[in-house]
């Protein structure tokens, strides 16, 4: 079928909007068409060759559309239906079968190598020349998406369906990085190290968690202002500060809990740094592959702090978005108050809000729910 996609050519390129033709869905895929998708920090670092799948690509990962068609071996879904499409996984590997898809054994292959992992076979295709596909199971910066009955999540009809894309990764990876990963104790201190859409669902976490210091740290204003209506008792701007690490061992002796959302590396030490004894930091920032972060072992060691590497917030999503759904209509997770919505066409100024830190969490209108 001919389809609509933003199609990235080249590294660092636009998203250009442009037609492409799309396979029918195999036995085991899902055909989704696509009404919101949700543009993460992932889509960007692939964008620009951070993270080598193939170009040309069609990316997108936080997509939540309407099941149009399914494979004859697909049982959880059906015409009609309404998605959040999230990562994929093999489903046989020891971690999901623990209920740990995030850290599947073949994660790359499934989310990042742009091709089904069976065949290394793409459903989308530009005048008969493959196009890279089946990003994170999905692809979903297009009208339509070659999805898995693993990664659709079936959802309710009474929440608006575009709203729910970016539960498909930044905010789940978020919120379960807290809920999941670090499982603070009600009563203990976390700082969260950017306040981004990732670390604003962390801070709501935080706060559904009992939390009683939650810090919030960012270099953008706009993003610490929303911290402390989501829940944040003290945001930290460190250029305001001489040292975040001093402020906020001075202010609190170390906090239990500390979350690293932007990917640079010096900030995962600060993140580490700013422990008391016995904490514990959870990575999620992903840079360039291969950057390295340093740290004194002799501090981790004579303070008993833990560091623990986070991917899609440890969550199966299956379960998680759902949970995250229902938190939601409870008034405990508005993270509708991350969004902001653009017309399909404007993807490139989504982008370039997005990078500026004018939005916290764009989402595509892509089709009418």
């Amino acid at each position: 079928m001919e389809i609509e996609a933003a199609v990235v050519h080249e590294e660092s390129g636009a998203f250009e909007i442009e037609d492409a033709t799309l396979e029918e869905p195999r036995t085991d895929e899902v055909l989704v068409r696509v009404v919101g998708a949700g543009v993460c920090h992932t889509d960007l670092i692939v964008r620009d060759q951070l993270y080598p799948t193939p170009l040309p690509a069609v990316l997108g990962h936080e997509g939540a559309g309407v099941v149009e068609r399914v494979g004859s071996n697909v049982s959880r879904v059906e015409p009609g239906d309404h998605v959040v499409m999230s990562f994929d996984s093999d489903g046989t590997c020891p971690s999901c079968r623990d209920g740990h898809p995030a850290y599947c054994a073949s994660f790359f292959e499934h989310n990042f190598g742009g091709a089904r992992p069976s065949d290394e076979t793409s459903p989308i295709s530009q005048n008969d020349t493959r196009v890279s596909g089946r990003f994170f199971g999905q692809s979903s910066f297009a009208t339509h998406a070659i999805a898995t009955e693993r990664n659709v999540v079936p959802v309710e009809d009474d929440i608006p369906l575009a709203m729910l894309g970016p539960l498909g990764c930044g905010i789940q990876t978020g919120a379960g990085g807290v809920i999941n990963s670090l499982d603070p104790q009600a009563g203990s201190s976390i700082a969260i190290f950017g306040a981004g859409s990732v670390g604003l669902s962390a801070v709501m976490a935080a706060d559904i968690k009992g939390c009683t210091d939650v810090i919030a740290v960012d270099l953008k204003g706009n993003r610490l202002e929303k911290a402390s209506e989501l829940g944040a008792t003290q945001t930290l701007n460190p250029d305001e500060v001489d040292d975040v690490v001093e402020t906020l061992q001075a202010d609190y002796g170390g906090v239990d809990y500390a979350l690293e959302t932007t990917g640079v590396p010096a900030v995962a030490k600060q993140a580490t740094d700013v422990l008391t004894q016995r904490g514990t930091v959870g990575v999620i920032g992903a840079p360039e592959l291969g950057a390295e972060a340093s740290y004194d072992v002799n501090d981790l060691i004579l303070n008993g702090r833990n560091i623990t590497g986070i991917v899609e917030g440890d969550s199966d999503p299956q379960q998680f978005i759902p949970d995250l759904i229902e938190l939601y209509r409870q008034g405990k997770f508005p993270f509708d108050e991350l969004i902001t919505y653009y017309d399909f066409e404007d993807i490139e100024q989504a982008v370039a809000d997005s990078e500026s830190g004018e939005t916290i969490k764009p989402v595509l209108r892509v089709t009418d729910a």
